[in-house]
């Protein structure tokens, strides 16, 4: 799958919260960025080794600038420590995308939950299910109020939202927002994997999104079995043994592919499936969209037969 990448400088950082850190992004010859819809993302690349994915939380309309925002992870992979503590206004940063895997979909009502840095995808959303005309709430937890970010861009929608911060009010209340779910309803929800889980586990399949920032689940290990991968522009056949995966496998062989979480989460290493099977791992396709097999994420899917034909 191909994907556009440029340098764009910061533009500006802003404290959005306590923790949280907001930087506006821009071309370095004001050159118009290209466009995005709500829930996309980008993949920003901090140094070498150093790669993570940021949803866009700003403007869609506005093609000058791009917003992202990061929260200080303090048992992190270096990644937030690198934005928090080095990336300063006028630096030049190496950004993908945008790639888009938590799209707004059409409808007449929206439920959205979002749990501390998941308001970033869900932000731009509001702007467009309001632009919209479509009938929607907003139920956003975290730690406390001042580690949620964006609050204040929030107010202009008054009672549509309910902020509550889990020392002030206990974990949110879902059942308003997950169950009994209209036909012509959709939850949309991010944030961290247990408020995911608890959504889901409430809310009908066919009327929930979701986007995480970690794998849904790990699969046991001694699971796996050796397939070929046949490279279908070169016509080349790899092996993919059972401890290794389709991207490394690949990669081995000296294809490069775009790749970034390595953990099916990010969507950047999605390749398009000419033949075979593919047993899908990954926490970022639909379920129309495994059923479809056209796609596959080669970081941690695998084959379901013994041969798979990949667009490599």
């Amino acid at each position: 799958m191909t994907s556009h990448e440029t340098e764009l400088v910061v533009a500006r950082r802003q404290v959005a919260a306590e923790g949280v850190l907001a930087l506006t992004l821009r071309h370095p010859l004001g050159e118009e960025l290209p466009r995005w819809r709500p829930g996309a993302h980008v993949d920003v690349v901090l140094g070498p080794g150093l790669e993570r994915q940021y949803s866009l939380c700003g403007d869609p309309a506005d093609r000058a600038v791009w917003r992202i925002a990061v929260l200080r992870e303090p048992v992190g992979r270096g990644g937030s420590a690198y934005v928090h503590e080095e990336m300063k206004v006028g630096d030049r940063v190496r950004v993908r995308g945008p790639r888009n895997h938590f799209r707004l979909e059409a409808a007449r009502r929206y439920r959205f939950v979002a749990g501390g840095i998941g308001i970033t995808p869900i932000l731009p959303m509001l702007a467009a299910a309001e632009e919209a005309g479509a009938e929607w709430s907003l139920l956003y937890g975290g730690r406390t109020r001042n580690s949620m970010a964006f609050t204040g861009e929030l107010e202009r929608y008054g009672d549509r939202v309910t902020l509550v911060p889990e020392d002030e009010s206990g974990r949110p209340d879902l059942a308003p927002v997950a169950d009994d779910v209209p036909s012509d309803t959709l939850v949309y929800c991010c944030g961290p994997g247990p408020l995911l889980d608890a959504v889901g586990e409430r809310c009908p399949a066919g009327r929930l999104r979701v986007e995480r920032f970690s794998p849904a689940e790990a699969q046991p290990a001694g699971q796996d079995r050796g397939f070929e991968v046949v490279l279908a522009r070169s016509g080349r056949t790899v092996a993919v043994e059972p401890d290794v995966s389709v991207l490394d496998a690949v990669r081995g062989a000296g294809v490069e592919v775009l790749f970034s979480c390595t953990e099916g989460t990010c969507g950047t290493c999605e390749t398009e499936v000419v033949a075979g099977e593919p047993e899908h791992r990954d926490s970022v396709l639909t379920e129309e969209e495994r059923a479809a097999g056209e796609t596959m994420l080669i970081c941690v899917s695998r084959c379901r037969g013994r041969r798979l034909v990949l667009d490599l």
